[in-house]
């Protein structure tokens, strides 16, 4: 079984929609985690879009990434585009997905324009998540 973290830096949408969509993906193949360098919340919007693909997130919490056993984990994925990603020390394999985070505080942004977002990284992570599935199966 691989064990995978997905790591951001909120570990409120980004991550936490990976984690959902590798879960379903994946199924018993992996262990799936996520975890960020500075943990808030899962994001609602988040939430929302998964909902969307009968996937529901709203369990799962933000986590810190101090809290994961480097020794458990065999791949790391970093999410992170226009921010700095957090560090995760230990000899694993690591992928860079860089998506830019569905997450604003711009106050121009409608609530319909902040789903979008959601959803566009939401599909940028399910699409990377199927080029890993084939290379996991290999």
């Amino acid at each position: 079984m691989k064990r995978i973290l997905f790591l951001c830096v909120a570990n409120s949408a980004r991550s936490q929609m990976a984690e959902g969509l590798a879960r379903g993906l994946f199924g018993e193949s992996a262990e799936v985690l996520s975890a960020g360098s500075q943990p808030s919340r899962v994001n609602p919007l988040a939430i929302e879009v998964m909902v969307e693909l009968g996937i529901d997130i709203s369990g799962q919490r933000s986590k810190s990434v101090d809290e994961i056993d480097v020794t458990r984990i065999d791949l790391v994925v970093t999410l992170c585009a226009e921010e700095v990603c957090p560090v995760f020390p230990g000899r694993v394999r690591r992928l860079h997905w860089p998506i830019p985070d569905p997450a604003s505080t711009d106050p121009s942004l409608s609530t319909d324009e902040m789903r979008n977002r959601f959803r566009i990284a939401r599909d940028q992570i399910s699409m990377h998540l199927e080029t890993l599935g084939t290379r996991l199966e290999n």
